[in-house]
């Protein structure tokens, strides 16, 4: 190795093979959420904030690895490997994109959990403050770079406070809103439990659906970033874009599920707000009687009110069961499925 040459090259490198990656697999997942979007345009599932969030989150994962990919050919060809992480006014960009890509997914499950809480604006408050604060440590830490010594490799060990504060914020907002997005979903499967789809999902299903809808793979790569930036190990050269690319993804995979109506809470509406009425009549010469069932969409009352008229086993007269009305959506579920 020549004596030059910083522990956190290599690692960069292979980090941008790395995002190289991701990148296009998010890019095919974006193509594919647009295209579940114009096939369900004239349904209200999606909501304006969240179109405008998802094409951010492109936008800014797009720049990221533009600016990599710009660093990396013009890089290896005037210094070659050695040298290759050292600070450039390009990294410093996409360093910011890292933040502010992690600050817009952020807000997007903030979102999501304050929908799915009917929008309860006291759940979210303190995830919002953490998110914002975590953003501006960042901002600052980027200011310390740029006056104290901006062509380091690595931040200057007096910025490590700083920085992992504004790590640790998103951190804890992650932890907030994805516990919070895990009990409510688990409420809602839990409303109805013999359902047909909750029968047909297996635990690895479930566990699949709960990853992919909490966002809990957007709090793993998080987890990894900020315990390898305390330790301050070279390996954040490669997990900083690679979560890069993962704040984009995880959002992206939630408003897939989401449009294409297989999230958990679309089971959970189809069981719970429906208005469902029997109605058994006697039947021809045979004494059977003949059943009619009708569905009827409904959020009225939060009890069953079940009424039985004239019930006789023999089967002459009139059995009807009307007016099975589950609770309402502030209980089990969103006004808004995102």
């Amino acid at each position: 190795m020549s004596e030059s040459r910083s522990p956190t090259d290599l690692p960069a490198l292979i980090g941008f093979a790395c995002e190289a990656v991701l990148y296009g697999s998010y890019s095919i997942l974006f193509i594919v959420s647009w295209i579940v979007l114009g096939q369900k345009q004239r349904s209200p599932k999606l909501s304006s904030p969240v179109v405008f969030a998802n094409c951010l989150l492109f936008f800014c994962c797009t720049a990221h690895f533009a600016l990599e990919f710009n660093h990396f050919y013009t890089a290896l060809d005037t210094t070659g490997v050695d040298g290759y992480s050292a600070e450039t006014p390009g990294l410093m960009g996409a360093d910011f994109l890292i933040s502010f890509t992690d600050l817009v997914g952020d807000l997007v499950l903030i979102y999501r959990c304050w929908m799915l809480w009917g929008k309860n604006y006291h759940v979210v408050i303190l995830p919002l403050l953490s998110s914002f604060a975590g953003f501006a440590c960042i901002m600052e830490v980027l200011h310390l770079v740029i006056v104290t010594d901006p062509t380091a490799s690595a931040p200057p060990p007096v910025t490590v406070p700083l920085g992992l504060a504004g790590y640790i914020l998103p951190l804890a907002t992650n932890v907030i809103v994805t516990s919070l997005i895990v009990y409510r979903i688990w409420i809602s499967s839990h409303v109805v439990k013999q359902s047909p789809v909750v029968i047909g999902q297996g635990a690895s299903n479930r566990a699949m659906m709960l990853i992919i809808e909490s966002g809990a793979l957007y709090l793993m790569a998080q987890l990894v970033f900020v315990v390898l930036f305390a330790i301050q190990h070279p390996a954040i050269g490669i997990v900083a874009v690679i979560a890069t690319q993962i704040y984009g993804i995880a959002p992206t995979l939630i408003i897939i599920r989401v449009s294409m109506g297989i999230s958990s809470e679309h089971t959970t509406k189809a069981i719970t707000s429906t208005r469902i009425e029997w109605i058994a009549r006697p039947g021809a010469d045979t004494g059977t009687s003949g059943t009619q069932f009708t569905a009827e969409h409904s959020m009225a009352e939060t009890d069953m009110d079940i009424r039985m008229k004239d019930f006789d086993l023999k089967g002459h007269d009139e059995i009807e069961i009307a007016d099975v009305d589950m609770a309402p959506t502030g209980h089990y579920e969103s006004a808004s499925p995102v």
